[in-house]
């Protein structure tokens, strides 16, 4: 194993807090593998880069000699986690769970050394406990310290019901660590409470409490909101690695460096030379944009669909080209098409409402041409066989029935 000192270098790097950093350095100093947790709540089918810089985070301890256990939520998904929740979250039946959990550790390991892995499921020790046993857990919390978390404390305030079970769900996880006895669990900043609960109980249990290390939410590409899917921000794991590249290529330069630090497996030392070159203007952002887009693209796909990814990406934004592979959809046509109902039985948007308000950002185009605010009736001959674009990255061939 590498030198503490050196590890922990590493591992602090894209982290936003270690809770302590001189427990971790101890723990390292041992020179024995340490158990690091992550636990997910699969209350989603698919993963995006925001979901994935946890398993980053875990990945680096595997590659530096820990053992890494992944904790399946599927008893805690049940209750719901409420963090950043100014509502109930609702909770998940059994099915849509168990279909989730093999998604999300199907796409884990896309990160993860499968080899190196311990997958957990904390119904495993959660569901065999008995009435005594919450009443057990729960007096090692007071409501006070419950109610500490920022999220119940606007709720309280603002007259927002919270449900008893959502008190249940920090003790819950923070059973997790004791279950397993964890030296460190990993959580997003909005899980500090969470993880900090963990180290109280495994501290009050007689157990070595955890070090708590919690990473930065990731903006999407719009630079501004979370990634996530209901803001339309987000590069998601299984997307085509065309896809993967130009979103990419959309964030704002000065998101490139977080973006390396959490969404890459480069070296701490080159991603330090990567934001050194950027300051001094040695480094072009835009070379050090599409390395970016080729280092993610490579880790999701290859190296080849990464090029061939970039290739495609010049084609349509340097060169103005249409793509070699647009789909084609065969539709019945009126003399008259109002074009955003085509644009939603194409798919490229979402309702009739989406197309007229992207009509009138002029950012559709029919045949290479912009389309005119006033223009959401056209003749048929214009659309017959011509190629639809939304945005810069959706396209359809139009063919009629």
């Amino acid at each position: 194993m590498l030198p503490a000192a050196e590890q922990l270098r590493i591992l602090s790097s894209g982290t936003a807090d270690i809770v302590p950093q001189d427990a971790l350095l101890e723990k390292l100093g041992r020179g024995q593998p340490l158990v690091a947790k992550l636990g997910v709540d699969p209350t989603a089918p698919d993963l995006h880069l925001g979901h994935a810089v946890p398993l980053r985070k875990l990945r680096q301890f595997q590659d530096l000699g820990h053992e890494v256990v992944l904790i399946i939520g599927d008893f805690t998904a049940l209750i719901g986690d409420p963090s950043g929740r100014n509502t109930t979250r609702p909770a998940l039946s059994e099915r849509d769970i168990d279909v989730n959990a093999q998604t999300y550790i199907d796409q884990a390991f896309k990160i993860l050394d499968r080899s190196k892995t311990t997958v957990r499921r904390n119904s495993e020790w959660l569901a065999p406990l008995g009435f005594a046993d919450i009443l057990r857990l729960t007096s090692q919390f007071t409501v006070a310290r419950i109610l500490e978390r920022d999220d119940f404390q606007q709720r309280y305030r603002e007259g927002v019901g919270i449900s008893l079970h959502e008190f249940l769900y920090p003790v819950a996880q923070a059973y997790d660590s004791v279950a397993i006895k964890a030296d460190v669990e990993l959580g997003g900043t909005d899980q500090l409470f969470n993880l900090l609960a963990g180290r109280e109980l495994m501290g009050k249990t007689g157990l070595e409490a955890q070090v708590c290390l919690t990473l930065p939410l990731l903006e999407g590409t719009d630079g501004v909101q979370k990634m996530s899917k209901s803001y339309g921000n987000y590069v998601g794991l299984t997307d085509a690695g065309d896809d993967m590249f130009g979103k990419v290529m959309s964030i704002p330069d000065d998101l490139m460096i977080k973006y390396y630090r959490l969404c890459t497996s480069l070296p701490v030392d080159e991603v330090d030379r990567i934001e050194h070159g950027l300051a001094d203007g040695s480094l072009h952002p835009n070379a050090a944009k599409r390395r970016l887009a080729r280092e993610i693209v490579t880790l999701y796909h290859s190296e080849t669909v990464a090029a061939e990814s970039e290739a495609a990406f010049d084609r349509l934004f340097r060169d103005k080209a249409t793509p070699e592979d647009v789909p084609e959809f065969t539709i019945e046509l009126a003399d008259t098409v109002h074009v955003p109902a085509l644009l939603k039985d194409l798919g490229l948007v979402v309702s009739n409402g989406e197309g007229r308000r992207m009509i009138a950002q002029g950012a559709v185009r029919v045949g290479g041409t912009v389309l005119a605010p006033q223009d959401l009736d056209v003749p048929v001959e214009r659309v017959e066989g011509a190629v639809v674009q939304v945005g810069k990255r959706k396209f359809a061939r139009v063919v009629s029935a």
